[in-house]
Order: structure tokens, then C-alpha cells, then sequence
């Protein structure tokens, strides 16, 4: 667990620098989509922070009521600043007043969006619960950004590189960590009059007992897990090789599926939905199924995954921003429901809330993380 930094012997504060690097020890921004923008939006990671206030998207109205229960650092799913911005005309452009603001309140603002997405218990697995389903899974995990590295080790130094690897995220298959596959054997090597063997003498061909060392990585740890694998390897020159993969990764994906303890009718499911989201309005096809038992979720715009929730079997699949064609092709094949975006996404800042409150708690400090009280949905219904 990251520490914070010590102020005195009696108090201990945390600046954001800490709290970011802990966000990020969980929803790492190199899981997110390539083109989405998380991270820090606005401010210096070396604020002490005051307190902490989670919202799902940013406006004035929430930096105001940061400012009236004293935070500094405000947390957003959305990315305030998602598009490269141009110029800032504090006039004429309210994301530029926002940023204004901001600055001059000395109010950090980091986002969380696809990275919050992409990982068990974030924002899907987070409205799965809230539907009260169980044995929540991965709707489609994420594929093709882990890697396998292989590098050779003196048999006798093999535990000390293994845990470095470790401790730089590597060797991470689902539940299980310090995963590794060892293999004995023999190498070999004829260092130059440059060189200083650990092994053996320079100019002379020499044979060791070395141990291939195999561990799986995501992508976005490799280049710190490599620095760390040559520290505390023995040879000045170390052997090791680097294999793109295309298995599913277990650690992350996207939506996820699960079941409801009992079945339920689709009026009675659809009044469970709309209980449960406090959603005004649901739009929805039906499906084939009677009795709805499965269901895939996926927050926010997920339409994309109706045809891998019905391959799955699902009978309900609850996700937001649904055109009409996708409602058409649907019909007859699963109960689709537009549950609204907001709806299915601002849920998650329950689990982001708990995770904060924790790791503050954890680490001795004071501050307090409050969720925005108002709304920040842009939609409203009109109702005769």
C-alpha cells in the first residue's frame, strides 16, 4: 500500500500525488481506451488535500459545493477535459471559466473513466450488485494487452528476480499472483576483456546453471517491471525475451453477466430495474425469454455488446444510450433496456467512496470523502 508523505510525528496528511498513485494501483490508466483522457483534468499533485468530493461529471455547481464542505480534490467519471481545447476564452467558453475557477480555488480534478470501466468492481460490476446479482463475471474481457516475458537467471538468484517481477505487477492471472513457470537448464556465455562475468572468468567460454523464468504482465507495467527484472538480475548483460499474447485477459473487460437469485417476469424485472436505478424513465424491447434469470449489464453507452449478451444467453441485458435500429435487431432475441447513462454509471461512486474511505482510514488521515449530493444528468423527462 502507498504511504503518505509525514507532515510531523503526530499528524499525517495526504497530498494528491498519494492519493492518485493509489486510484491508479487499482484503475490503472493503461487499461483505459487509447483515446479516452484519464488522469489529472486540472491542478498541482502536490497539494496537501482537504478533502475529497466524488461526482460523475463536473460543473459549477459542484465545484461550489466542493468549496462549502472544504475539498480540494475532486473526483469525476467522466473526463472534464476530453477534447484537446484550443484556446481558453474565460469569457466566452464555461469549460474554460470552469478551469478558471479551479485554479483559482486550488482545486485538483482528476477523472477515472474507461480505466473505472474496465476492472472487476468497477462501474459494471458495481450496477451488477445494485441489480442484486450473483456469480458476476466479465460480459468480454479484454484481449491482447498482456505479454509474456522469459528471462534467463543463475538458478541461485532466481527468487530475488522472481520478486522483483513480482513487485512490479507481474506474474497477476486472475486471483492468483506471483504466478511463474521455471525451467532448469544451462547457459552459456565468453565475456570480452571488457566485460565483468558474475559468472566465471572474461575471455573464457563458460557454462552456468541458470532457470528460465516465465511471467505474464499487462502491457502498461512492462517498461517499470523490465527496470526492476535488470536491477536485481546478477549479469551485467541479461537475456530475455518479450511475447506479444492474444489470451483474454482475466483482470479486465468490459460489461459484465451474471444471475438473479430468483427469475423473475419481465414486468416484475423491469419494476426491479427501476426501483433499483431510481431511474425516471426505461426504455426496452422484449426479448424470448419468459422469465428473466441471466442478465449482462454494461454502464453507460454499451449497446455494442447486445449481440455477445445474447451469445452468452443471457435473458436481460440492462446498459444505456440504445438507438432504435439496435432496439429493433434485439427484438425477440433478449429483454433490452435503456436504463438511461447516468443512471447506470452513477452507482459506481458508491465503490470508488469505500475504496477512498478505506485507504484514508488505513493510512491515519483525516480526510473526508463526500459524494455530490445534487445531480449532474443533463436529461430530463417530460411528463403530462
Amino acid at each position: 500500500m502507498h504511504s503518505p508523505k509525514i507532515r510531523s510525528a503526530f499528524f499525517l496528511f495526504m497530498i494528491a500525488e498519494d492519493l492518485i498513485k493509489y486510484v491508479e494501483s487499482w484503475a490503472p490508466p493503461g487499461a483505459a481506451w487509447e483515446k479516452d483522457n484519464v488522469g489529472l483534468q486540472v491542478g498541482d499533485t502536490r497539494d496537501k488535500i482537504k478533502n475529497v468530493l466524488l461526482a460523475l461529471d463536473l460543473n459549477k455547481e459542484v465545484i461550489n459545493q466542493a468549496l462549502k464542505k472544504n475539498c480540494n480534490f475532486i473526483f469525476t467519471h467522466h473526463p472534464f477535459i476530453f477534447n484537446p481545447i484550443k484556446k481558453l476564452d474565460f469569457k466566452n467558453n464555461p469549460k474554460a471559466e470552469l478551469i478558471k475557477l479551479a485554479i483559482q480555488k486550488n482545486i485538483n480534478i482528476y477523472s477515472a473513466h474507461t480505466n473505472l470501466d474496465f476492472i472487476k468492481d468497477g462501474v459494471s460490476f458495481e450496477l451488477a450488485k445494485i441489480l442484486k446479482l450473483k456469480n458476476i463475471s466479465f460480459l468480454l474481457n479484454q484481449e491482447s494487452n498482456q505479454v509474456k516475458v522469459v528471462v534467463f537467471v543463475p538458478t541461485d538468484n532466481v527468487d530475488k528476480v522472481s520478486t522483483a517481477i513480482f513487485e512490479a505487477g507481474g506474474g497477476i492471472i486472475g486471483e492468483y499472483s506471483n504466478c511463474s513457470y521455471r525451467l532448469e537448464g544451462i547457459g552459456t556465455f565468453k565475456g570480452s576483456e571488457e566485460t565483468n562475468p558474475a559468472v566465471g572468468m572474461k575471455g573464457k567460454f563458460e557454462q552456468a546453471a541458470e532457470t528460465r523464468l516465465e511471467v505474464l504482465v499487462d502491457q502498461w507495467k512492462l517498461k517499470n517491471l523490465i527496470n526492476e527484472m535488470i536491477k536485481a538480475h546478477p549479469y551485467e548483460e541479461v537475456a530475455y525475451d518479450i511475447y506479444p499474447l492474444k489470451n483474454k485477459n482475466a483482470n479486465y473487460g468490459i460489461g459484465a453477466i451474471g444471475e438473479l437469485e430468483k427469475g423473475m417476469e419481465q414486468n416484475e424485472f423491469l419494476e426491479h430495474v427501476n426501483k433499483k436505478l431510481k431511474a425516471a424513465n426505461l426504455r426496452y424491447t422484449k426479448g424470448k425469454s419468459r422469465l428473466i434469470k441471466k442478465v449482462a449489464v454494461c454502464g453507460g453507452s454499451g449497446s455494442d455488446l447486445v449481440s455477445t449478451a445474447i451469445s452468452y444467453g443471457a435473458d436481460a441485458f440492462i446498459t444505456a444510450d440504445v438507438k432504435y435500429h439496435t432496439f429493433q435487431d434485439a427484438e425477440g432475441k433478449i429483454l433490452l433496456v435503456d436504463a438511461g447513462h447516468y443512471e447506470t454509471e452513477i452507482h459506481s461512486l458508491n465503490f470508488v467512496q469505500k475504496k477512498l474511505q478505506k485507504y484514508l482510514k488505513d493510512n491515519n488521515s483525516n480526510v473526508k470523502v463526500y459524494k455530490y449530493t445534487g445531480t449532474t444528468n443533463p436529461v430530463s423527462f417530460y411528463i403530462k
